[in-house]
């Protein structure tokens, strides 16, 4: 592709023939660059790629972009934000894929990943088409799995998955939507149809500073969308009703002002039933999924396909059918009479909602196993550690992904929030044998709530990813042989 192409929506730009040489690629790590390609030098937690703008040069970059250009002559491209640049080169680079697609965006704290998963199943029954999927999980191309790394990937690589899904015959795409991909341009050049929104608590505060600034962050999104799907019952959602510069169409369970709301609400242990509630229709929902926040998913979903111009009545159907998802209140089989969930649950508010859930449904005790991610925001720490006292019978706090940080250190901030009185916590830094430690502690009637790990099958620390899946782990505490096993089977 021509530089001249490639450049199109980016400013400053220059004349010159150089705008007619062929561009073989882009990049923005020089280990992997190429002859003939562009080099975007990107700022990132650990390093800023401005350091290898002399190596880009010397592995035969055609173009070095970057924010601070050396002052001398060389192939640079000065340009305001680079990651914005990004942005552009690659949608330009794979055809602005996105375009050619419908493309729903999901915001928030928690409820994402559920919520995308039921638009993507509410879509492909009701529009019988091929729908995409990027997200914290993994990335769809209809049932094809591709790997994820993060929830939202570098631009670079949105606008490939995209390019690809367009390719596969997908017509709709749906996509978590973080708030650091908003604030680091990592969605920037694509139009959404639909953002929904799904609630604001306190998480990556690390990252933004303050709640306030974690709202704008979220915020953004609007500005990218034909309609917004707002939460009515979120505090941030009814702010977000009043300044988005797009038509919205809102849910509650609450409030009756909202397009839709939710009625004659019933909790039940493998599932949800209620009556949608929208002007002039009402419709039976049921979904096997259990909790009272699944009620919010649901209504999200249902809302979003209205925003689409479904009707009420084909997607409230569509969502009887739908699975569980991976992580996501999953409940590992075992041969015992108490009860093991995994849960990503690792915000305040997750842990809060799935606690509470679990409570609900348990005869028994509840004991959570938990603890907190290192190198990220302290500050809801001690709010878990105070919410899994309250809450649950037995807490046993372990680690987490530590990365870089201390698990002792992180072990203690949470500590301090169960200060107050509830659940005395039992610490095990490893988190093998923390499982083994709760599942031994079960008696029948119990709930085992393993919070935190949900999906992800390693745990990170000191940089280096090691594997552990929460279900082998289960799995091996019940094996021939096994002392905790056995100890825990015959409870």
């Amino acid at each position: 592709m021509k530089l001249r192409q490639l450049l199109a929506g980016i400013a400053p730009l220059w004349a010159g023939p150089e705008l007619e040489m062929e561009i073989s690629g882009i990049s923005y790590d020089t280990r992997t660059l190429r002859p003939g390609e562009i080099f975007v030098a990107l700022t990132g937690y650990k390093t800023d790629g401005h350091r290898f703008l002399h190596e880009a040069v010397a592995r035969g970059a055609a173009l070095v972009v970057c924010e601070h250009p050396p002052d001398e002559a060389g192939p640079w491209l000065a340009v305001p934000d680079s990651r914005a640049a990004l942005a552009v080169l690659s949608a330009n680079w794979f055809g602005r894929p996105a375009e050619m697609l419908t493309v729903i965006g999901v915001t928030g704290t928690n409820g994402k990943t559920t919520s995308t998963y039921l638009i993507k199943e509410m879509l492909e029954q009701t529009l019988h088409t091929k729908v995409g999927l990027i997200g914290t999980n993994q990335n769809l191309i209809g049932r094809e799995i591709r790997p994820a790394h993060r929830t939202t990937p570098e631009s670079w690589e949105v606008q490939k998955l995209l390019r690809e899904m367009a390719d596969g015959g997908c017509t709709h795409v749906v996509m978590e939507v973080s708030s650091h991909a908003l604030v680091l341009h990592r969605v920037d050049e694509i139009p959404f149809a639909a953002g929904l929104f799904t609630n604001l608590t306190q998480d990556h505060l690390d990252f933004h500073g303050t709640m306030e600034r974690y709202r704008q962050a979220k915020g953004r999104l609007f500005e990218q969308c034909q309609r917004a799907v707002l939460n009515l019952d979120d505090e941030a959602g009814r702010y977000y009703a009043q300044t988005v510069p797009c038509p919205a169409v809102t849910y509650s369970e609450n409030k009756d002002t909202a397009d839709l709301t939710a009625k004659n609400i019933r909790l039940f242990p493998e599932k949800v039933v209620f009556e949608a509630v929208a002007r002039g229709t009402i419709s039976r929902v049921e979904l096997p999924i259990p909790g009272g926040f699944t009620i919010y998913n649901a209504l999200g979903a249902l809302a979003c396909g209205m925003s689409l111009g479904l009707s009420l009545a084909e997607i409230a159907a569509a969502l009887k059918g739908v699975k569980g998802v991976k992580g996501r209140i999953e409940v590992v089989p075992v041969p015992a009479e108490f009860t093991v969930i995994i849960d990503y649950a690792h915000t305040p508010d997750a842990l809060e909602n799935i606690l509470t859930t679990v409570r609900d449904v348990t005869a028994g005790q509840v004991i959570c196993l938990f603890g907190c991610g290192g190198d990220r925001d302290r500050s809801k720490r001690p709010v878990m550690g105070s919410i899994a006292a309250a809450l649950s019978d037995v807490a046993v706090v372990t680690s987490d992904n530590p990365r870089t940080e201390e698990p002792g250190e992180i072990i203690r901030d949470i500590l301090a929030g169960m200060k107050e009185g509830g659940a005395q916590p039992r610490v095990e830094p490893d988190r093998r044998k923390a499982i083994r430690l709760a599942l031994s502690l079960a008696r029948p009637g119990d709930t085992v709530v393993l919070a935190g790990k949900g999906h992800e099958t390693y745990q990170e620390i000191n940089g280096v990813q090691y594997h552990l899946d929460e279900r082998e782990e289960v799995a091996s505490c019940f094996a021939v042989g096994s002392g905790t096993g056995k100890k825990a089977a015959s409870q």
